[in-house]
């Protein structure tokens, strides 16, 4: 493990479906959410302007594992857990947990990128000041 980084967040009723049970497709726009609180948290953001253009991160894989279900009003941990950083891509994985139980498992691959007017991107290495950022960890 490279950086980590945890926070808390309740279970909205419209994240719910009709049995009251979190919907599977949420756990993935949390899991972007607790990744763009750890960029943050690191002085950065997912999509950062730098010298060499605005840079961003594209996934390429994403997957999920469930446990357990978490309901509306449940609050939930989630702990974002840096494990690799290659030349050009990063790969992270966001445990869930309520009430100290692990409830599920994430993981993405995402894409350093550079990113161009008209929505056009390429794929870059990470640039030395970002992965330095990152090795760093949460400031």
């Amino acid at each position: 493990m490279i950086a980590e980084f945890k926070m808390n967040r309740r279970v909205n009723f419209a994240e719910t479906d009709t049995a009251g049970v979190m919907h599977y497709s949420n756990y993935f726009r949390w899991m972007e959410e607790v990744e763009h609180a750890w960029f943050r948290s690191i002085g950065m953001s997912v999509v950062q302007p730098h010298a060499l253009g605005t840079v961003s991160w594209p996934r390429i894989t994403v997957s999920c594992e469930y446990f357990a279900p978490v309901r509306f009003e449940d609050v939930v941990e989630m702990h974002f857990e840096l494990l690799t950083l290659s030349d050009k891509s990063m790969t992270y994985e966001v445990t869930f947990h309520k009430d100290g139980n692990k409830t599920a498992r994430g993981r993405t691959k995402a894409v350093c990128c550079r990113t161009f007017d008209g929505g056009r991107f390429e794929s870059i290495a990470i640039p030395p000041d970002i992965r330095a950022k990152m090795e760093k960890g949460a400031a």
